[in-house]
């Protein structure tokens, strides 16, 4: 592609701020870039994690402010599919069962990991999906107020031209959010509850802390 005289090589994917962009516009390749930098970071700090001189609460803190804005860098704009909510679930139980430790089995006395139910039961904070889903809804109701004239509510406002591709649609962003306010209980048009700033942050806040078993 030319543009002025400038040529401009077509690429499948190319990273862009940090934020890996392809050329069917997919976010799974996205993810699995975010998921191993994620990675990386967790084995460097993997030993501060498994240290019997910090406290619990201490490694969370490590979790919270240096592993997880690696993974979740960019996730407003993430449109998660049910696999991808099971990958980053999976990610984040890894951690947290270095955090935790294992445990005594009551019957046989011997050691074992934790369950992903016993996970969800002392892990008190937001689990990763639920920030996602929290932060994807803020920044919509940031994007939401923004004067028509912004190029970026122009693109979430606006209609493309043109037919999509035949067979099974897939899963847009706006869809997300849709889901993520059933969930709490609030549907209807979401571009009318974004205007009441005060209950769009209360929907925030229980898309949040909503509790899924």
């Amino acid at each position: 592609m030319k543009i002025d005289n400038s040529s401009i090589e077509g690429v499948e994917e190319f990273k862009y701020f940090g934020t890996t962009l392809t050329y069917q516009n997919s976010i799974q390749e996205e993810i699995k870039s975010r998921l191993e930098l994620g990675n990386a970071c967790y084995y460097s700090v993997q030993k501060l994690l498994s240290s019997r001189l910090l406290s619990k609460n201490l490694k969370i803190k490590i979790y919270r402010t240096i592993i997880l804005p690696i993974v979740l860098y960019g996730c407003e704009t993430w449109s998660l599919t049910f696999r991808e909510d099971g990958r980053l679930r999976v990610f984040e139980n890894r951690v947290l069962r270095r955090v935790f430790g294992p445990e005594r089995d009551e019957v046989t006395g011997e050691w074992r990991k934790l369950h992903n139910e016993e996970l969800r039961d002392i892990y008190s904070l937001p689990n990763i999906v639920r920030v996602v889903k929290s932060r994807r809804m803020r920044w919509v109701g940031h994007v939401a107020h923004m004067g028509e004239g912004r190029s970026v509510r122009r693109v979430l406002v606006g209609k493309p031209e043109g037919k999509r591709p035949l067979g099974r649609s897939r899963l847009r962003w706006e869809d997300n959010i849709k889901m993520d306010l059933w969930e709490v209980g609030g549907g209807g048009d979401w571009m009318e509850l974004v205007q009441d700033r005060d209950r769009w942050r209360v929907l925030v806040n229980m898309v949040m802390n909503f509790w899924v078993p």
